[in-house]
């Protein structure tokens, strides 16, 4: 299948989130200032990120932009080969308190307490250092059970042989599991794959609406396809961001905004 996300403006976007999230070492906040500010926010808040890698992947989602048009969706399908029902980003259509209609991306929360993670019975699947939970499909036995566990309903299994691949990878990798192997769990990997190397989540880079962004807690920043970057722990507070069902205790890593008037105890 071939990847058919827009080509003209890769190399721009690229550039601007190696600026983002500082490897071009421009516009690079102080990792300092980022654990300062979080160790005085609210206790509902992702713990500090950690020293030993360069990056803290995030994700944050602005749902008055999403508009539920699931290119997000179509573009992760393409980027993992995967099945049309193999959805490892679904868009819910929601309804809130008053009544009105909005739309809600759901996929793997990266969470800093993963149930997955705990309930693998061979080690599988796990974090890595960046905060991203992978799954090694050559180890992963197929037993489902990171599927009951996930609160999110955001793993799916491998039923059938895999499409043939795009890549040139003999061997499926944690950090880019194409072509899925059957009899194996996938999920979201937050295309590390990609912002290891500059390069924005394929969701991040098919949204036109902009809603999605890609964050770095190191760097205390997020950026979007527009090319709009913000002080992640900012951006956070003064549009009163909420993480999905985080009453769970799963401390998951994707903020979703709403809007104003969340009770956050900020």
């Amino acid at each position: 299948m071939e990847d058919q996300r827009p080509k003209a403006s890769t190399t721009v976007k690229r550039r601007r989130f190696l600026r983002a999230v500082g490897l071009a070492g421009i516009g690079t906040v102080a990792a300092s200032s980022v654990v300062a500010e979080r160790t005085a926010a609210a206790p509902t808040e992702a713990p500090a990120p950690s020293t030993e890698a360069e990056h803290q992947w995030v994700m944050v989602v602005d749902l008055r932009r999403c508009d539920g048009c699931n290119k997000c969706t179509e573009a992760c399908q393409q980027t993992h080969d995967l099945y049309k029902e193999q959805t490892w980003i679904k868009v819910y259509t929601q309804t809130d308190a008053v009544g009105r209609t909005y739309y809600q991306p759901v996929l793997c929360q990266q969470c800093d307490n993963p149930p997955c993670v705990h309930v693998c019975p061979v080690g599988a699947t796990y974090k890595n250092n960046e905060g991203v939970v992978l799954v090694n499909q050559n180890v992963c036995i197929g037993c489902r059970a990171c599927m009951a566990a996930c609160p999110y309903g955001a793993r799916y299994f491998n039923w059938k042989d895999p499409q043939p691949a795009t890549n040139l990878l003999e061997q499926p990798m944690p950090e880019y599991p194409v072509p899925p192997k059957k009899g194996t769990v996938g999920k979201c990997i937050l295309c590390v794959h990609d912002t290891d190397v500059g390069r924005l989540p394929a969701c991040v880079d098919a949204c036109s609406m902009g809603a999605l962004y890609i964050g770095d807690m190191k760097t205390d920043v997020a950026v979007n396809s527009n090319g709009e970057t913000v002080k992640l722990s900012q951006f956070l507070r003064d549009n009163d961001a909420f993480r999905y069902r985080e009453e769970l205790g799963t401390q998951p890593r994707v903020w979703y905004i709403a809007g104003h008037a969340q009770d956050l105890n900020f």
